[in-house]
């Protein structure tokens, strides 16, 4: 692949990549300042109140920004450059993430084929809609398991006993999450009520999707109100494809990781023509997730519950102008 010379236009291009990428409630908890004598990307957790109730650890706002991340890395690949990354780079600098540098590629080093994925950061989106009773193929699931493989992590497919052992856990987390008067509360507030400005954080209604009429497949009520008025109920597949993504340890490097492992599932996912929404309810609180990790194994970290099928595209959700959340160097900083 012919390199790219790494102009403004080019950079830009990347954050914006980057930024296309999914985080929980929307909320886009990344910044970026791009270090003008390395022309690497340092990627920041965004300041603010983020998810204080639905993620006070910050589990979910470090799996947010290693998809981000990801995104990054596949941006520079696609212009022909190799990322080099580092987690957590500086320990006394906690709210640093990650610094992602473009390098030249070394002599000799084969040019990338191209699987697509790039484009896929422009098409990939959330589908919180019914999916057809159909379930993927093999070579659909071992491509996806590859992808979360090749970032450390693992991707598993439960049987039907595990998948409703999952509905369950998270159908639990979900009723929690709607009596909890600080959840509820937080949860209504990154619901973006008509005029939805294209800067916004959060999601518009067309966004949330309907619930399920069978009670089986547990949505996020985003609105903690489940009336008719607010959210419609339509049946959903009668047999949900779940996938459950986890981690051999779970530090902050490997919450980290698994975002990475996420995004790249997702965009892998996209490739094929899969649609995906995350079930992330039961991993909100700490006993459920415990159990929930029964189908990782005696050694795995649950990190996702992924749902998995064919159906309608998910609509877009804005992301934040790329002035709000990069910070470049003075003009005519940066190398060439």
């Amino acid at each position: 692949m012919q390199r790219t010379t790494l102009d403004a236009t080019i950079l830009e291009t990347c954050v914006s990549a980057a930024v296309a990428a999914p985080s929980i409630f929307n909320a886009q908890p990344w910044r970026f300042r791009l270090d003008p004598d390395t022309v690497a990307f340092e990627v920041r957790a965004a300041p603010g109140p983020g998810l204080r109730h639905t993620d006070p650890v910050g589990r979910a706002l470090h799996l947010s920004v290693g998809a981000c991340v990801l995104n990054l890395r596949v941006a520079m690949e696609h212009f022909g450059w190799t990322p080099l990354t580092r987690l957590l780079p500086r320990p006394e600098d906690p709210d640093l993430l990650a610094a992602v540098r473009p390098t030249e590629p070394g002599p000799g080093t084969p040019g990338r084929p191209d699987t697509g994925l790039y484009d896929a950061i422009w098409r990939r989106h959330s589908s919180r809609f019914p999916y057809a009773d159909v379930p993927l193929p093999d070579d659909v699931r071992t491509a996806l398991s590859a992808a979360a493989r090749a970032e450390g992590a693992r991707l598993d497919f439960p049987g039907p006993a595990d998948t409703a052992a999952l509905l369950d856990l998270t159908a639990r987390g979900e009723r929690r999450s709607q009596r909890d008067a600080d959840r509820a509360t937080e949860s209504r507030r990154w619901v973006r009520r008509d005029p939805y400005r294209p800067g916004d954080t959060g999601l518009p209604p067309a966004a949330i999707g309907p619930q399920d009429a069978r009670e089986r497949v547990p949505m996020r009520d985003f609105t903690a109100q489940r009336r008719p008025e607010r959210l419609a109920a339509v049946p959903f597949e009668r047999h949900p494809v779940l996938a459950l993504l986890s981690t051999e340890h779970d530090r902050r490097t490997d919450w980290l990781r698994a975002g990475q492992a996420l995004e790249r599932v997702l965009l892998v996912a996209t490739v094929h023509g899969v649609r995906a929404s995350l079930l992330h309810q039961a991993l909100e609180w700490p006993d459920l997730r415990d159990r929930t990790r029964a189908g990782a194994g005696p050694a795995g970290h649950a990190q996702m519950v992924l749902r998995l099928g064919y159906g309608p595209v998910g609509p877009d959700t804005p992301r934040r102008p790329l002035h709000e959340v990069t910070e470049y160097p003075p003009a005519g900083g940066g190398r060439r």
